[in-house]
């Protein structure tokens, strides 16, 4: 008997434009920023609520910036640089050369 494994779409998790693990960050900012804002409320009163707010705001911009800067993954970018590789030479030619300079 055999059954069908289900191995994902293969495509990243997509939330209201936010890829992947950027999602989890926008949640960590949302409660943060949540817990953040009612401490200040308490505090300041209403103007810790705009605070807040404005910070929240700010914090999401931010996140949705790295994604569109950095990306899902981790990529090595070299902008303006030329990377030359050696040409790669076979071993009996690399030897034969060798054994006649002797």
């Amino acid at each position: 008997m055999s059954y069908f494994l289900y191995k994902g779409l293969k495509k990243p998790l997509v939330f209201f434009g936010l890829k992947d693990k950027y999602i989890y960050y926008i949640g960590v900012l949302l409660i943060g920023g949540f817990i953040f804002t009612i401490i200040l409320n308490s505090i300041i009163g209403f103007e810790g609520i705009l605070i807040g707010l404005v910070l929240g705001g700010i914090g999401i911009w931010v996140i949705f910036y790295w994604q569109d800067k950095k990306g899902i993954y981790n990529k090595t970018r070299n902008k303006n640089e030329i990377h030359i590789y050696p040409k790669q030479f076979k071993n009996k030619i690399v030897l034969k050369y060798q054994n006649e300079k002797k």
